[in-house]
């Protein structure tokens, strides 16, 4: 029988994780923001297989450039697994379509104008590049790489994210720094007992994730998730 401490921890940060990749919408706004007019970037400056990153309040959105305006990148999304239609799965991303994408662990490797991709936000291009060095591979095995990977994929925030498939497809390895940051962050919050206002505020948010009862679920989930971090 598998443990259900890791499966338990796993659906709490998952939880968690899900509020900060929401698209914030404008002020006053009862719909999705649209993006910009094509040309609202200029995309001389980046080259088939660069690493584009778009910094958000909260997060990074990763996505492989592809030329000629197209950037592959993965986002949750439950469409692909509701109809085969390509044209209602190609339109951009609402955030109905990614929360329930991340609720059902579904996602897609998709291929998007550099505009729909980046949202407004602004383009760092192979920033990522220092942090691996040597292990740089050559611009075009990136982009075939990406490319290969495009279609439905599984998805979790934890370990299979967008930054996990842009590392993948430029570095050879897929790894997460943002999910490592907040596990760590999730460590030390857990472990240093002086920051009790910063734990009751985990739990808070544990019961409306999860909807568990403080009185009764909430100690048999969190006494082991608490232990199982800490170790």
């Amino acid at each position: 029988m598998k443990n259900p401490v890791p499966q338990a921890a796993s659906l709490l940060l998952e939880k968690l994780l899900l509020l900060v990749h929401i698209r914030p919408l404008p002020a006053g706004s009862g719909g999705e923001t649209p993006p910009p007019a094509p040309g609202y970037y200029d995309t001389s400056c980046f080259k088939r297989g660069d690493l584009l990153e778009v910094p958000r309040t909260l997060f990074i959105h990763f996505g492989i450039y592809l030329g000629e305006n197209r950037v592959a990148h993965l986002m949750p999304d439950i469409l692909p697994t509701i109809t085969g239609d390509r044209r209602q799965i190609q339109q951009v991303v609402t955030n109905k379509r990614l929360i329930l994408g991340v609720i059902a662990r579904t996602a897609s490797v998709r291929v998007d104008t550099v505009e729909d991709f980046a949202y407004g936000g602004s383009i760092l291009v192979n920033h990522m590049d220092r942090l691996f060095q040597d292990q740089v591979l050559g611009s075009e095995e990136a982009a075939r790489r990406a490319e290969q990977l495009v279609g439905t994929t599984a998805y979790s925030l934890l370990w299979n994210n967008c930054e996990h498939f842009v590392t993948y497809c430029r570095y050879g390895a897929p790894v997460s720094f943002q999910t490592e940051k907040f596990c760590e962050t999730v460590k030390m919050i857990i472990r240093d007992q002086r920051s009790v206002l910063a734990s009751v505020l985990v739990g808070l948010a544990s019961i409306v994730c999860l909807g568990v009862a403080p009185s009764t679920t909430l100690p048999t989930i969190f006494i082991p998730f608490f232990l199982w971090m800490a170790g």
